[in-house]
């Protein structure tokens, strides 16, 4: 690493948290089109939306440190959408597919919850208020996302699938 302080952490973090954000892009209309739940399809259309926005305020922290948006390979995420892709193969047509999906999709809300409570800390630290704001506003549309999906298979998702497994 160029700069192995907390300025150069934020840094490296940021560009990780910019590709997971760019794959979740990829992931989340496959994860529509599997999801047989129309409310689900729904969740995961708008979370896109979303995620769109998540993009751009990235390149916008990006552009308050001076550096260009660039991505940094994170296996981490790779690994958590390999994992969803695999439910969706192994499951599809089942009951239970669709309870398979919101977990995945919850395991990689809480990787983004984590990564932006980091960065949202570090930039506080750093004195990086603008940042801070945008990484706030992102890291509670996650949370709410993450809400809505525990909501989802708490109140439909779930039952839906032990209801057609009996």
């Amino acid at each position: 690493m160029k700069n192995p302080n907390l300025e150069g952490l934020f840094h490296e973090t940021l560009r990780d948290i910019y590709y997971a954000e760019r794959r979740i892009l990829k992931a989340l209309p496959k994860m529509a089109r599997a999801a047989q739940s129309e409310d689900l399809k729904a969740a995961f259309e708008k979370h896109r939306g979303e995620t769109e926005t998540h993009v751009e305020r990235l390149a916008q922290v990006f552009e308050l440190i001076g550096k260009r948006p660039q991505a940094k390979t994170c296996p981490a995420i790779d690994g958590i959408i390999d994992e969803g892709e695999e439910v969706m193969e192994s499951f599809k047509g089942s009951p239970a597919l669709d309870a398979g999906l919101v977990a995945a999709a919850q395991a990689v809300e809480h990787y983004e919850m984590a990564r932006y409570g980091t960065l949202r800390a570090w930039a506080a630290c750093l004195g990086m208020t603008e940042a801070e704001e945008l990484l706030s506003q992102t890291l509670e549309e996650e949370e709410a996302t993450d809400e809505s999906l525990t909501q989802l298979a708490e109140t439909s998702v779930n039952e839906a699938a032990l209801r057609q497994a009996a």
